[in-house]
């Protein structure tokens, strides 16, 4: 009996995901038909269609209105966008031997073509959001006054322009971190540690300064060109395609890179050959890899999470603040403020930048974390003095008292303050200089891998409690200083709930030296295997070429050495800034969902009371948020166990160790094209699901949606930080064995490996990619609670049907993630599809 029903929900389940498309097309007809059919004129009550600018022109600022100051704002973007493109070419300019040049434009080869096939995959994704942007502005609650004709067609292509902004910094990361990879191998054939530290950060700072700039200065454009009647809805828009487009790059990356990542480690075990054997043909897809999950997704998680916390604040303030006066004041300062990230940034940038240059530029010994460490540092203190300054100026006087701009101030810099607080914390659990990480060491070295990896889930659930607290304790200084009378000076509904959205901002002060640090990684890993592929030791006279052409006396083992210590560093600051990102994500949709709960509740005027534990679909729904976090842990998990099996599959079967000395170009393309099949077949399960359930969710009932919501925020952020820092502590355990103990190929380097590649899922595909699915499900809920409320307004049984036939796709694409990629059942499946088809 159980078979029998496990394969009519499994054929059941495969009908409904080979044609995705066309259940969304359906469905789109049947909820257009019902729309157009019920439709009827709605009060002007908070929704997302009545989010109208106030004119920025009517406050003045140093004499100067808000309108034209913000114009000035468009230069300093200009300026960041000048600042990346010429770090760019500076990169593009460094020397490079001709074999590693190769070997870097190979892996952007492979990167452009997964990059190319995500893009056509991110257009059908988002076609779904295209629809139900189409149900709620063009059909239940269009813009006030304005013609669908002409408001519709922008808010989807404000949409389209989110999504690209997303794609497009994700681009230009794998560029500029393709042309560092090989010049930061090279350099370390001079044997400094300077030279591989600088370029690495170098690239960094190209891809934030860029990122930051182009998302501001979209922001901007819908802020000051766009008719203040619907920018509201324009901002939802692109904040929803940025978010689109992060959740997929984010989650189909981490689940690419992971896949070859632990395809090629394995073969480290297996075969007992070296780290990067220019052999295996999984070394390229782990260097595509890299660049997939840990410069790809960054890039466009980054890019959403910044534009999104920008959205959260603008929706509150227009929603949440009366006096349209004090609205344009909030406005204006929070835009000055995301201004002043880049100036700081730089500065500071420039300022570590000298002091590391005069203390390591000649030292044939460094500590690689210390420079990035004051970086942080230096960035965060730059950035508090400028946010008290910037808020003495702009906001002197609020609504009569002169008190509110150093509270602002304060609260933001709470945030700023977690953005150097957090790091530090983080590096307590994953450096290779911490003592959790030579905890699990040391149980690996009697236990072996078994004890390594319960050591390894110390880690990760320690820092749980230090992580969460801290953000906690900073969230409460934000909440305290809210009390002070903001509500009264800005006409402010729920002031303390504004403080943990600005909370959320200052998180992401110092923007773009957080993607710098969070860069870094993937370029020191590329670096190594970049080098090894190379085979730039087996060159015919390289050591003569080497000292003719550039000047260098080579020492081959010192920049091998030098390489994998850098890459110890990357590996802990990849880490430091997973936490940032989730913790903004979870702050900020605090701001998010409040939003939407003024919606909801006209104000706060209407059914406050149900949002109590006593209303119990508030409380089930409190209790649902944790099943789809935990369901989507495992769904993204097993895309990797499932792809990781057959790319260990292939390279068995084709790897060639005698008579070779590298793998066939044709071979690794292979392994790409395994990782890109089973990135984009867990994408596809993921994302229906999680878009039919936030439908089905929002459709059973508002305040139920309101404690979803809540819910996977909280379980989202404590499953992140666990599984960021369980999986970094193992990697940098493994790191230790490599560069410290020198002992590769032993059963400890075995254990520690073996570690490794259960932590490879855990802090590089779920953990990072719960941010923006968190996000993408709070705003996608604006508009899907909205149109449940209208539906219900006039025929509430529709609502709950709509409601039970999302859950049923939704359920079969759970059911699929699982059940359709066993590795076990997969391949027959496969065939009894075709055959069916």
């Amino acid at each position: 009996m159980r078979t029998w029903l496990a394969n009519v929900a499994s054929r059941g389940c495969g009908f409904v995901q080979t044609r995705a498309t066309s259940v969304a097309a359906i469905l789109a007809v049947v909820i257009l038909g019902a729309s157009a059919a019920l439709a009827q004129p709605a009060p002007e009550v908070g929704g997302e269609a009545s989010l109208k600018l106030p004119d920025l022109s009517s406050v003045s600022f140093l004499g100067i209105d808000g309108h034209k100051l913000l114009m000035i704002g468009i230069l300093f973007c200009i300026a960041g966008l000048g600042f990346g493109l010429a770090i760019y070419m500076r990169l593009k300019n460094l020397p490079v031997h001709r074999a590693m040049l190769e070997v870097s434009e190979l892996i952007y080869e492979t990167c452009k073509t997964y990059l190319i096939t995500q893009g056509k995959f991110l257009l059908l994704l988002w076609v779904f959001i295209a629809v139900v942007i189409v149900l709620y502005f063009g059909v239940l609650s269009p813009v006030p006054g304005k013609s669908v004709a002409v408001t519709l067609p922008i808010i989807l292509a404000f949409s389209l322009v989110g999504i690209g902004g997303s794609y497009g910094v994700a681009w230009f990361g794998i560029r500029v971190n393709t042309f560092a990879n090989s010049r930061t191998a090279f350099a370390g054939l001079r044997g400094k540690p300077y030279p591989i530290y600088s370029i690495p950060l170098q690239a960094g700072m190209s891809i934030g300064m860029m990122l930051i700039s182009v998302e501001l200065l979209m922001m901007l454009f819908i802020l000051l060109f766009v008719p203040g009647d619907y920018a509201g809805p324009c901002f939802i828009g692109f904040a929803i395609g940025e978010s689109l487009g992060a959740a997929a790059l984010r989650i189909a990356g981490g689940i690419f890179t992971k896949i070859a990542d632990i395809g090629s480690d394995l073969m480290k075990i297996v075969f007992k050959i070296k780290e990067d054997d220019a052999r295996n043909p999984g070394v390229i897809a782990d260097c595509t890899g890299d660049n997939a999950g840990d410069s790809v997704g960054p890039s466009a998680d980054g890019f959403e999470t910044y534009g999104v916390t920008g959205v959260a604040l603008i929706t509150f303030i227009l929603l949440g603040v009366k006096s349209p006066t004090v609205q344009v004041q909030l406005l204006v300062w929070i835009f000055v403020m995301r201004i002043m990230m880049l100036v700081s940034s730089a500065a500071a940038y420039f300022l570590n930048s000298a002091v590391a240059r005069s203390r390591f530029a000649d030292a044939d010994v460094m500590n690689f974390e210390a420079p990035l460490t004051s970086l942080i540092w230096v960035t965060s203190v730059v950035s508090i003095i400028l946010t008290y300054i910037v808020s003495a100026v702009i906001v002197p006087d609020i609504g009569g008292d002169t008190t509110q701009w150093w509270k602002l101030a304060t609260i933001i810099s709470c945030g700023t303050l977690a953005g150097a607080l957090i790091p530090e914390l983080v590096k307590v659990f994953t450096s290779t200089e911490s003592r959790h990480v030579r905890e699990v060491v040391k149980s690996a070295e009697e236990g072996g891998a078994s004890l390594g990896i319960l050591s390894g889930f110390v880690a990760g659930n320690f820092s749980g409690y230090y992580l969460g607290l801290s953000m906690v304790l900073l969230m409460s200084i934000g909440y305290y200083m809210s009390t002070m009378g903001l509500a009264a000076a800005a006409t402010m509904i729920a002031a303390p709930v504004f403080a943990f959205g600005l909370v959320a901002f200052g998180f992401l002060g110092m923007g773009p030296v957080t993607i710098a640090v969070d860069s870094y990684g993937p370029v020191t890993d590329n670096a190594q295997s970049v080098y090894e592929l190379s085979l730039i030791e087996q060159v015919p006279n390289i050591a003569s070429e080497l000292k003719k052409d550039y000047n260098m006396n080579v020492n081959f083992e010192r920049a091998k050495h030098l390489l994998e210590e850098n890459d110890g560093a990357g590996n802990t600051f990849k880490a430091t800034a997973k936490p940032v990102l989730i913790g903004t994500a979870v702050v900020g949709a605090t701001t998010m969902t409040f939003s939407i709960i003024m919606a909801l509740t006209n104000g706060l005027t209407q059914n406050v009371e149900k949002l109590s534990l006593l209303h119990a679909p508030f409380l089930l729904g409190l209790i649902s948020g944790g099943a789809i976090i935990y369901w989507f842990t495992g769904a993204s998990t097993q895309a990797v166990s499932t792809g990781a099996y057959r790319a260990v599959e292939f390279i068995k079967a084709n790897i060639k160790l005698e008579g070779a000395t590298k793998a066939s170009v044709a071979d690794s393309k292979k392994v790409v094209e395994i990782c890109t099949k089973y990135a984009q077949k867990g994408m596809l399960n993921i994302f229906i699901a999680v878009f039919f359930a936030t439908l089905c969710f929002a459709f059973i009932e508002p305040f139920l949606f309101i404690g979803y919501l809540i819910s996977i925020a909280i379980f989202g952020l404590y499953q992140a930080i666990f599984m960021a820092n369980a999986g970094a502590a193992w990697d940098n355990a493994k790191k230790i064995v490599e560069v410290e103990y020198k002992q590769k190929g032993t059963p400890l380097h075995d254990a520690t490996v073996i570690g490794d590649t259960v932590g490879d899922p855990f802090k590089d595909t779920s953990s990072v990619a719960l941010n923006p699915v968190i996000k993408f499900t709070t705003l996608f809920g604006l508009l899907a609670v909205e149109l449940a409320v209208r539906l219900t307004e006039t025929n509430g049984g529709l609502t709950h049907l709509l409601a039970a036939v999302f859950f049923v796709i939704s359920f079969c694409f759970v059911y699929r993630s699982f059940y359709g990629m066993r590795i076990g059942t997969e391949s027959g499946a496969a065939k009894a599809q075709a055959a069916g088809d």
